[in-house]
């Protein structure tokens, strides 16, 4: 019984930490991929561009407010590795990539599922051992008496 009570208190604090985890996660980050004389380089959208020095607050303030609509040829020609490609041979695509969220619940559903085969197989001797211990205190020596 002590130890059904304390796999469940783990299985409550997992729980509670997966739903920390959950309510804790980060929007997915976008990324550009630019394309620039027959070179392909992956951006992270929430990163600034190199072209010109800027204030880093008003850096940090722009790179925040970055989305896949900012992902065309002006943004790739704005770093250097497309710097001096003509623009109509500069080709764009946005994607996304799963968010902390999404990998949290592959995470837990893996965890999960390795623990509950871990206690699968290793239930028979749990039981065993459950039993033995419940027999030692169900043991009442019968006392002897001198007639």
């Amino acid at each position: 019984m002590e130890t059904r009570r304390s796999w469940i208190l783990i299985l409550l604090a997992f729980l509670a930490l997966t739903l920390i985890s959950s309510v804790s996660a980060a929007s997915p980050t976008s990324f550009c991929k630019c394309t620039c004389n027959g070179n392909s380089t992956i951006v992270a959208l929430d990163s600034p561009a190199t072209k010109k020095p800027v204030d880093p607050d008003l850096l940090r303030e722009r790179a925040s407010r970055r989305t896949c609509s900012d992902c065309n040829r002006q943004f790739c020609l704005g770093y250097p590795f497309c710097q001096g490609a003509p623009e109509e041979e500069v080709f764009t695509t946005c994607f996304q990539r799963d968010s902390t969220k999404d990998q949290a619940v592959v995470f837990i559903f893996i965890i999960a599922t390795v623990g509950l085969l871990t206690y699968a197989a290793v239930r028979p001797w749990i039981d065993q051992w459950s039993e033995k211990a419940r027999e030692r205190r169900d043991y009442i020596p019968v006392g002897s008496t001198d007639r």
